[in-house]
């Protein structure tokens, strides 16, 4: 059984004295004697007491704590990002709460809900890929809570956000595919109302046209983004008449799970089908062949939503309009992309 941890009640019982006598002589206040002081931090160390300081912060009206919403970590890009956004926010003197929605609306609403419980002084969002309404954060907003999403958001929602040019990404992946020689070009992507999988596509379609090739809509495929979809994807293109000379994926996941395909029917990248990923999982750089793909500078999006959100804290009586903080992509080449080389 669990030993009851010690309160400032015991030491308060134990000393004879009031509770408030024990408060301030814990916090060093000048009325105090130094002989009470040293009663009082003597019997706290035997009894080994530890102050609660979330409840000392809320009765000063302050948690000093932020909450954090991801669709899972279990991958590079969220995990890093978290990492961006606990430097920001312990070098500010707060600490995080973080809840992973596991690409499920209801978690999320449930995540959310907990937060709010917590008191948390404000909510650090990427969307689960099943949000298509934002009504649980209608309540962040009412109760004045400042709120920022990052990563994804929801096509038609003016919110704060920090983001990636995705589409500029999506563009820089498929033309280094067209630069490289390739002409018929598959594309994976995910649920088109959240941002990044919608913007992505764009980019793709973009830097097809600018050559002055058709979008072929058999050659886009739609999915969850993991390996699995990946992999049954590519064995959909194969079948084909005219299969593709390359894949820009959406996800390296899914670009993982394609190339896996490739292997188990003898076929290789770059030679016979080029691939191209997105978000430079670690993982990227440890399949056969190196897996091409976009850097999403996940640490630098969790720092920058962080403090676009103290930015949100500090003026939030001024209610600014929602403001948009985009970060550029870089692409990394890497082998399983290079029919011709390294570009120039």
């Amino acid at each position: 059984m669990a030993k009851k941890r010690a309160s400032i009640t015991d030491l308060a019982q134990q000393l004879n004295i009031s509770i408030s006598t024990v408060s301030r002589a814990l916090s060093g206040h000048s009325a105090i004697s130094e002989a009470t002081v040293k009663r009082v931090t003597a019997l706290a160390k035997e009894l080994g007491y530890q102050p609660n300081s979330l409840a000392s912060g809320l009765r000063k009206g302050r948690s000093n704590m932020l909450g954090v919403v991801v669709p899972h970590i279990d991958g590079n890009f969220f995990s890093q990002v978290v990492k961006g956004i606990e430097a920001a926010a312990s070098k500010a003197g707060y600490h995080v709460l973080i809840c992973q929605s596991n690409e499920d609306v209801v978690h999320e609403r449930a995540n959310v809900e907990t937060l709010m419980n917590a008191q948390v002084e404000g909510i650090l969002v990427s969307l689960s890929r099943t949000t298509r309404e934002m009504r649980h954060f209608e309540k962040v907003r009412k109760r004045d809570i400042p709120l920022v999403f990052f990563d994804r958001i929801l096509d038609g929602f003016d919110v704060n956000a920090v983001v990636l040019d995705d589409r500029a990404g999506g563009y820089r992946a498929t033309k280094h595919l067209l630069e490289q020689g390739y002409r018929r070009i598959a594309h994976f992507t995910g649920p088109q109302h959240l941002n990044i999988y919608k913007l992505r596509r764009q980019g793709y379609e973009d830097a097809l046209r600018e050559y002055g090739l058709p979008v072929a809509e058999d050659l886009i495929l739609l999915g969850d983004m993991k390996m699995d979809d990946g992999s049954a994807g590519m064995r959909q293109l194969l079948t084909l008449p005219q299969p593709p000379d390359a894949v820009f994926s959406g996800s390296d996941f899914s670009a993982a799970g394609a190339l896996q395909v490739l292997t188990e029917r003898g076929l290789r990248a770059p030679e016979d089908i080029g691939l191209v990923g997105f978000s430079n999982e670690l993982f990227s750089r440890l399949t056969a062949p190196q897996l091409t793909s976009i850097d999403q500078h996940c640490e630098l999006m969790g720092r920058s939503a962080t403090s676009l959100l103290f930015q949100i804290m500090q003026e939030r009586e001024q209610h600014y309009a929602p403001r948009h903080v985009v970060l550029q992509p870089d692409l990394f080449v890497r082998a399983s992309s290079l029919r011709l080389g390294q570009p120039a």
